[in-house]
């Protein structure tokens, strides 16, 4: 996987807080801060995922038979 540098300001609290929980979990902040995204990233998939259930079900969003689609588009 490739790395990417971002640079990113952070409140003081903040920044002392991941200084002291990388400290005592002994791990880098580096480390720290992709955990915590991805358990973030993770968190809000569920909810984009069960926003979109809700809409299936209440008829906001529609879902297409996979059969249905690839005859529109002359695949069968």
């Amino acid at each position: 996987m490739s790395v990417v540098k971002k640079l990113v300001s952070l409140d003081s609290a903040v920044a002392n807080e991941l200084e002291m929980l990388s400290k005592t979990l002994n791990i880098t902040q580096k480390e720290l801060i992709e955990r915590a995204l991805d358990f973030y990233f993770d968190h809000t998939d569920s909810i984009i995922a069960k926003k979109i259930s809700e809409d299936v079900a209440n008829g906001k969003i529609k879902v297409y038979d996979a059969q249905e689609v690839f005859t529109d588009m002359g695949l069968v």
